[in-house]
């Protein structure tokens, strides 16, 4: 893995290698962070199903103040622990172990802010027999019911074209790229720009 963009261009990072683990394509990265150049610098990120946590080490690469990573892996969990150490970056982040499907309200505890400007969920498409998975419509869901996003941020999910995503109550789709057999799917709270 390598990231893009920023203070940390070109690191290329040793993440845990996990049967089923599918990292976030350089294109698809490279086009999300395109799109939120602006939110970045600053912002408070979350990043749930991080596995080998690109996309929150390039939100921190370019400039966010504090990427808090949740993975349910345990592998995964302890090598991004370990990048982070290695790269300095342990001041502004956070990796904890824990399940993106269930009851949030930890997190602002767990992460030590009280929501996050960016939220952004890349859950995996299929299982170990690769039947397909629909985790995006209820990680949504928990994510608006911990009131995870401050009024006006934005939650951006990663998901299989054919997977039917719903927005969760109070949020409205604004923007939907398609890259392949993914999209990313911007969402806002309903009433904000």
């Amino acid at each position: 893995m390598r990231i893009i963009a920023g203070g940390l261009r070109g690191r290329r990072i040793r993440t845990a290698r996990e049967p089923g683990l599918r990292p976030i394509s350089g294109r698809i990265k490279q086009s999300l962070f395109d799109i939120i150049a602006g939110l970045v610098p600053g912002a408070r990120f979350l990043d749930l199903f991080a596995g080998t946590g690109s996309v929150g080490l390039e939100a921190l690469s370019r400039g966010a103040g504090f990427v808090f990573f949740v993975d349910s892996n345990r592998r995964c969990v302890e090598a991004l622990s370990r990048i982070l150490e290695g790269m300095g970056l342990a001041g502004r982040a956070r990796v904890q172990r824990g399940d993106a499907l269930g009851d949030l309200s930890w997190i602002p505890f767990r992460a030590g802010v009280p929501d996050f400007n960016l939220v952004f969920l890349g859950p995996p498409y299929k299982d170990d027999q690769k039947r397909p998975l629909a985790y995006t419509t209820p990680a949504l869901r928990r994510v608006a019911e911990a009131g995870l996003l401050v009024p006006g941020g934005l939650l951006i999910a990663q998901h299989h074209v054919k997977e039917e995503v719903e927005p969760p109550e109070g949020f409205r789709l604004s923007r939907r790229e398609k890259y392949g057999d993914t999209y990313l799917s911007f969402l806002r709270p309903a009433g904000s720009g």
